[in-house]
């Protein structure tokens, strides 16, 4: 399991790439896989960040207004 990284094998998945995608789609393959792994990045600092501060304190919200009853439209006969 430990020998699936070798340059062999990086060599052939890149050849596959290279027929598959084609050379014009590979620079923006790589980009936008870029792209997301700096997001990831950014989220999982974000996640940590605030799993670190303590919740800060918030007023109490006080409780809700009742809805008013709702009205019955009237028919108007003629």
């Amino acid at each position: 399991m430990g020998d699936l990284l070798q340059p062999t094998h990086l060599l052939v998945i890149g050849i596959l790439l290279l027929v598959l995608f084609g050379g014009k789609k590979l620079p923006e393959l790589g980009k936008g896989l870029g792209e997301g792994l700096r997001g990831f990045r950014e989220g999982i600092k974000g996640v940590d960040a605030n799993a670190a501060a303590p919740p800060a304190a918030q007023p109490p919200v006080a409780p809700a207004q009742p809805a008013a009853a709702p009205v019955e439209p009237q028919i108007k006969q003629s």
